[in-house]
């Protein structure tokens, strides 16, 4: 029975210091049980921290930014959940209150910033200045020219200002909402 045939980003909890073995776990079992086609990517979200010693000296090591948990992008299908669920290590998905319930998937918004910061999501740089003009696609605001005030590239998001009510008034919009003129 498909559950969901949308390749979403799920979160299995692990036994903090477990998650590497069970990751290992998790694609041995993906490949021998033939489940290419409904799990596709394992991943431990890890960044670079620096530490300033007790000598002055200074060192960078990799940090798992969630320590406990894997991030397993998948679609759920009884076989595959199944596949998940009792891989040795895990000791649940998020978001399940057990009993052979189907986990929640993580939202857009939640799972793209942890993607762009282990470079698994590239991001949009916007080909605009300050300063530069450009026309407002769709929204609120579509068909009305502003001036580029800030641009955030990690975001996605860039600053106009427009004119309202006689005077420049800030909006921030996605990328995808305006054209450069």
């Amino acid at each position: 029975m498909m559950i969901n045939n949308k390749r979403l980003w799920y979160i299995v909890q692990t036994y903090s210091g477990f998650e590497n073995s069970v990751k290992e776990n998790l694609l041995r079992r993906i490949e021998t049980m033939q489940m290419e086609n409904l799990i596709f990517q394992v991943m431990i979200p890890e960044e670079m921290r620096t530490e300033k010693k007790a000598d002055g000296s200074i060192k960078e090591k990799m940090v798992k930014m969630f320590p406990g948990y894997v991030f397993i992008e998948m679609i759920v299908t009884d076989d595959s959940w199944f596949v998940v669920r009792n891989t040795p290590g895990v000791t649940g998905f998020l978001g399940s209150s057990g009993g052979g319930t189907k986990p929640v998937p993580l939202l857009p918004d939640e799972i793209n910033p942890i993607l762009k910061k282990c470079g698994l999501l590239q991001v949009q740089k916007l080909n605009a200045q300050p300063g530069q003009n450009v026309k407002v696609a769709s929204g609120p605001f579509a068909g009305q020219i502003g001036i580029i005030d800030a641009i955030d590239d990690e975001k996605g998001k860039v600053n106009v200002l427009v004119e309202m009510f006689g005077r420049k008034t800030p909006i921030e919009l996605d990328f995808a909402e305006i054209e450069i003129i």
